[in-house]
């Protein structure tokens, strides 16, 4: 790999991670937010959402979406454990497309691709050119 190539590596996992961490910080310093609203509007798998929105499970739910935003863009910023989180932040990428994915439409304006789409991609390429090791901590952990 040219050291151009890595460069823009590395911009890509900041530029994610930064994506990442502000979205989740926000959700965690915003008292009044919610995931209910996103998972009770949802136009596939609305059995499965509505059990997520329940108040018994909206807490966890929250929980989860908050600190798993927020800690997915500290590992692409800090480049540590990045084949981890880059697989698991694809995953949830997964579970923010299905509730508004209406066939061949998601949400009001795309077909088919939207931005989880190309976030999935991001991470994925990151994953699978080992991103943490080009000045990341994952190269101490070889």
């Amino acid at each position: 790999m040219t050291k151009v190539q890595k460069y823009l590596l590395l911009l890509l996992r900041l530029s994610l991670g930064w994506l990442f961490f502000y979205a989740g910080i926000t959700k965690v310093l915003n008292p009044e937010w919610s995931a209910a609203g996103y998972l009770k509007a949802t136009q596939t798998l609305p059995e499965l959402y509505t059990w997520l929105s329940l108040p018994t499970n909206i807490s966890w739910v929250n929980f989860l979406n908050e600190w798993g935003l927020t800690l997915l863009g500290l590992s692409l910023i800090v480049g540590l454990w990045v084949k981890w989180s880059g697989s698991l932040g694809v995953l949830l990428m997964a579970l923010y497309y299905i509730p508004i994915l209406h066939f061949p439409y998601v949400g009001y304006h795309s077909l088919l691709i939207d931005e989880h789409v190309i976030y999935s991609l991001g991470l994925l390429i990151l994953v699978s050119f080992r991103a943490g090791h080009f000045w990341g901590l994952d190269a101490r952990l070889r």
